[in-house]
């Protein structure tokens, strides 16, 4: 049986020309994204805590894996309530996964700190985010090298997935820091919308950001889901969330009956040691929470992605947004994490600094400190913007131990052999 929620503009590939076989467009889309370098490096990333210290925190891939289980039991869940879907017509749960396995590719190494550096390096060079970083891997960087192909012809409708955000760069009065896609990912954005004219008023402030499919939708309350509860439990196991720390940042807080209630329901876990099965249950009721309804919109005739949308009960946002604020004041607030973000800064910033000057500055260069194959892509740049991206992407790219390794090799003196090349 046939999926009639989809049609031939949403399975239509960028680039065209790929192959098909055996599995649909979107379980191509998703394998692709599995098998991807890009994919396997995320285990050595950081999601809240160093990659690497402990063996039972989360890293990117264990985060994006609990993403993907959450994006495809909501499009499972939300089949069987009947009403707007059927057993013809559904959301796609191979698509939802390929989205929600994809939606941090593009992050950096030491989490948010590592993000927060690059875009204050790349402010003058067009910025770096996260989101539009993803979006640049899926269509430049993943399987460039075959046969001259760039990225990995991907469908619409999973381009359109990982797009959380479609205001670029230069589209702002004045510089962002975050939610904004590079000003060269426009083609991709027309693209996306089947080169459909973006009505006025969706221009005004962050309208343009919140036009989401209903698929990106999934995935954004899938990943909410999962790191306000789930940065809660590292959080606890790692001793960053004490009843002590929690008290005292409570008693700063306005609670109401229905925070204090959560907290209550928190402290009782913890005093039982039941903190992962209680969070594990409150995934399941983030999943019942979701409701789909009809829109209308200019992209609403062209695809069934944008004709409905995910409708989240409030009840379940607020407890979210609760444990996402309690988790970033104590944990991501900590004398801890503030140190991560100081020795971020402090990699990132001379490992930039020895590439410019080497690989940009060309009267001083004087040794050659990265991959030939990066040096190669910077020397083809004609422009200081295209010569900063490519040495943004080699960073970005790197994994959490890749990127300390290779800053002691180039300064610490007592690090690093001639066998020491990776």
């Amino acid at each position: 049986m046939g999926n009639r929620f989809y049609n031939a503009f949403d399975s239509e590939t960028q680039g065209g020309g790929r192959k098909p076989d055996y599995r649909s467009a979107f379980q191509i889309d998703r394998d692709r994204i599995i098998h991807a370098h890009a994919f396997r490096k995320l285990q050595s990333k950081t999601q809240v805590f160093l990659s690497g210290e402990y063996d039972f925190y989360r890293t990117r891939l264990t985060h994006s894996m609990e993403v993907a289980q959450i994006g495809r039991s909501i499009c499972h869940f939300l089949r069987t309530q009947g009403g707007l879907l059927s057993d013809d017509f559904y959301i796609d749960s191979d698509l939802v996964e390929g989205v929600c396995l994809a939606h941090d590719l593009g992050h950096p190494p030491f989490g948010h700190s590592g993000e927060r550096t690059l875009q204050e390096l790349m402010v003058k060079w067009g910025g770096f985010e996260g989101n539009a970083q993803t979006l640049h891997l899926l269509t430049e960087t993943i399987y460039e090298s075959e046969a001259g192909v760039r990225g990995m012809q991907a469908t619409r409708a999973l381009l359109d997935g990982v797009l959380k955000y479609k205001k670029l760069f230069s589209e702002y009065p004045t510089a962002p820091q975050n939610h904004f896609l590079y000003d060269p990912q426009a083609t991709v954005r027309a693209f996306v919308f089947g080169d459909a004219a973006i009505p006025a008023d969706l221009h005004v402030g962050e309208k343009l950001n919140a036009f989401k499919s209903v698929e990106c939708q999934i995935m954004d309350w899938a990943d909410d889901a999962a790191y306000s509860l789930n940065d809660i439990v590292d959080g606890v196991k790692a001793g960053f969330l004490t009843f002590e720390r929690i008290e005292a940042w409570a008693a700063g807080e306005a609670m109401d009956a229905e925070r204090q209630h959560l907290l209550d329901q928190l402290f009782t876990a913890m005093r039982g040691d039941r903190l992962e099965n209680v969070f594990s249950m409150k995934i399941g009721g983030f999943i019942t929470a979701c409701r789909l309804r009809e829109r209308d919109n200019f992209m609403a005739g062209k695809t069934n992605r944008y004709r409905f949308e995910l409708v989240v009960a409030p009840e379940a946002e607020r407890e979210a947004a609760f444990f996402k604020k309690l988790a970033n004041d104590i944990i991501f607030e900590s004398p801890q994490l503030q140190q991560m973000e100081h020795k971020a800064r402090r990699v990132l910033f001379q490992l930039w600094e020895s590439s410019w000057r080497n690989y940009v500055e060309k009267e001083s260069r004087v040794i050659n400190i990265l991959p030939p194959r990066v040096g190669r892509l910077i020397d083809a740049e004609k422009t200081p913007a295209g010569k900063a991206r490519q040495i943004c992407d080699w960073l970005a790219g790197l994994t959490d131990g890749m990127i300390v390794r290779t800053y002691r090799r180039l300064f610490d003196p007592e690090f690093g052999s001639i066998r020491d090349l990776s």
